[in-house]
C-alpha cells in the first residue's frame, strides 16, 4: 500500500530508524545550502522537502525557537474576538479531555499560525515552553519553518511532521499532526488544529483523528453562522489593493472605492490580526508627520465605510472577516502554485503609498513572487514576468529566462540584447 504523502509513518515503522534517517537528511540540507538532495541521500517526503526550501528561502534560522509572543492582555482580547473561539469547546471535548497524562498537547491556531490555545499534559507543556510552543507564540512557517500547524496552513492541507522533519532544531524531539479549519461559507482558512507529542503522534490514525475533529469544528461553525446572521454579512468583505487602479472594498456585489489612507489602514490591520495601538498604526502609516489623534479621526471615518461593528478598538483590529487580493497571491505561493500567483499579482501593493508599513508589505510580496518565479525556472512564467510592468527591469529574471532558451534561437539573442541594455 502506498503511504499518503501527508502521513509521516506507516504502522510498524521503527521510529528510531526513521528519526536517524530524517536527522541525517536535515543536517545535509541545512549544512549545504546550495546542494539539492539526490536519490542517494536519505529520503525526505516531498511535502517536507518543499517546506524546507520555503523555510530556507524565507530566511528561517533552524536554531531559533519561536518568538513574537503576544502579551497576556492582547492575547486575551484577540482570542475573545476570534472565530476559532467558537470551536474550542468541540476541540476540548474531542481531544483535550483525554490528553491529560498522555504526553500530548492540543493546540488551536489562527490563520497565520499564531497559537491561540495550547492545552493537554502539564509536563509536556513545561517541556514545550523551552521552544516557546506556548499560547501567543507565532508558529507560522515563515517564522518557524516546517512544522505541522504552520505547514498545514501554508499548503492548506492536513499534514504530519515527524522529529527532524521540523526545520527548527529545537522542535526535533517532537512530532505533530495538524489540519486547517475553513469558514463553512467562504472557504477561507480560519486557523488550524494540532496534536503535538512524541513519535506516536506521526501515525495515520492520529491524522485521521485531527481531520475528524476539524469536520466537527466546521459543522459547529456552520451552526453558529445560522444563529448569527451578522457573520454572514461580514464574510462578503474583500480588500483590493494590487495594481494601479483605485483601491476598493468589495461588499457582496458592490465595489466601494477607498481613499489611499483608508486602504492603507485596512491592509495594515489585516496584516496585524492581533491589533495595533493608535501610536503603532501612526508609525506604520507615516514616520514623521502623523500622530495618534489624526489616526483616531481617520479610524472614525473608516468605520462609516467599513462598518462600525467590523472594527474594534484598544487596540484597533478587524473583527469582521476580510479577504484580500494580497492574501490570494500569498496563498498561491504557499501552495507552490506560481502560475496562479502571477495571475493574481496584477501589480504592486498600493503603488502610490509611501507609508513605511505598506512599503514593507509591498516589498515582501514582490520578493516572494520573484523568488518563487526564479525557483520554478519555468520559461513561460519567466516570459510573462519579464513582459510585465514589474518585471521589465528585473535583470535577475531576464538572466534566468535567458538560461532556459536555446542559444541558437532568435529569442535568445533578443533576451541577451535586453540584458545588455539593462546592464548599461
Amino acid at each position: 500500500m502506498t503511504l499518503s504523502p501527508w502521513v509521516a509513518m506507516r504502522n510498524g515503522d521503527d521510529a528510531a530508524t526513521l528519526a536517524r534517517s530524517v536527522s541525517r537528511a536535515h543536517e545535509t540540507f541545512v549544512g549545504h545550502p546550495l546542494r539539492r538532495p539526490s536519490d542517494s541521500d536519505d529520503p525526505v517526503r516531498s511535502v517536507v522537502l518543499d517546506s524546507w526550501h520555503r523555510s530556507r528561502d524565507m530566511g528561517v534560522d533552524p536554531d531559533r525557537g519561536a518568538d513574537n509572543l503576544l502579551d497576556d492582555v492582547t492575547l486575551a482580547q484577540y482570542r475573545a474576538d476570534h472565530p476559532m473561539s467558537v470551536i474550542r469547546p468541540v476541540v476540548r471535548k474531542l481531544l483535550v479531555e483525554d490528553a491529560a497524562d498522555t504526553g500530548l498537547l492540543v493546540a488551536i491556531t489562527d490563520a497565520s499560525g499564531r497559537l491561540l490555545w495550547v492545552e493537554g499534559d502539564s509536563a509536556a507543556k513545561d517541556r514545550a515552553n523551552v521552544m516557546n510552543f506556548t499560547e501567543g507564540a507565532d508558529w507560522s512557517e515563515s517564522r518557524m519553518g516546517t512544522n505541522a500547524p504552520g505547514t498545514a496552513l501554508a499548503i492548506d492541507h492536513c499534514v504530519q511532521i515527524f522529529a527532524a522533519e521540523h526545520f527548527s532544531r529545537p522542535a526535533h524531539e517532537w512530532s505533530c499532526s495538524a489540519a486547517p479549519v475553513h469558514h463553512p461559507v467562504t472557504g477561507r482558512i480560519l486557523g488550524a488544529i494540532d496534536i503535538t507529542g512524541g513519535p506516536r503522534v506521526a501515525v495515520p490514525e492520529v491524522l485521521s483523528l485531527v481531520r475528524a475533529t476539524v469536520a466537527a469544528a466546521e459543522s459547529e461553525l456552520r451552526l453558529h453562522l445560522l444563529e448569527s446572521p451578522r457573520n454572514g454579512i461580514d464574510t462578503r468583505l474583500r480588500l483590493e489593493v494590487l495594481g494601479s487602479g483605485r483601491p476598493a472594498l468589495v461588499r457582496g456585489g458592490e465595489r466601494i472605492t477607498l481613499s489611499g489612507r483608508h486602504a492603507e489602514m485596512l491592509l495594515l490591520l489585516h496584516a496585524h490580526p492581533e491589533g495595533l495601538s493608535s501610536d503603532h498604526l501612526a508609525v506604520l502609516l507615516d514616520e514623521n508627520d502623523l500622530d495618534s489623534v489624526t489616526v483616531r479621526a481617520e479610524m472614525s471615518r473608516l468605520r462609516k465605510v467599513f462598518g462600525a461593528d467590523g472594527l474594534a478598538s484598544r487596540p484597533y483590529r478587524l473583527v469582521a472577516e476580510l479577504a484580500s487580493d494580497v492574501e490570494d497571491v500569498r496563498a498561491a505561493l504557499d501552495r507552490g502554485d506560481v502560475d496562479s500567483a502571477l495571475r493574481s499579482y496584477v501589480g504592486v501593493v498600493l503603488p502610490s503609498s509611501y507609508a513605511p508599513g505598506i512599503e514593507e508589505i509591498r516589498e515582501e510580496l514582490r520578493v516572494r513572487v520573484q523568488a518563487a518565479l526564479l525557483r520554478s525556472g519555468d520559461p513561460v512564467l519567466l516570459a510573462r514576468w519579464t513582459a510585465s510592468v514589474h518585471g521589465r527591469e528585473d535583470a535577475t529574471a531576464w538572466s534566468a529566462y535567458l538560461r532556459t532558451l536555446d542559444p541558437s534561437s532568435v529569442l535568445f539573442s533578443q533576451v541577451q540584447a535586453r540584458l545588455a541594455l539593462l546592464g548599461r
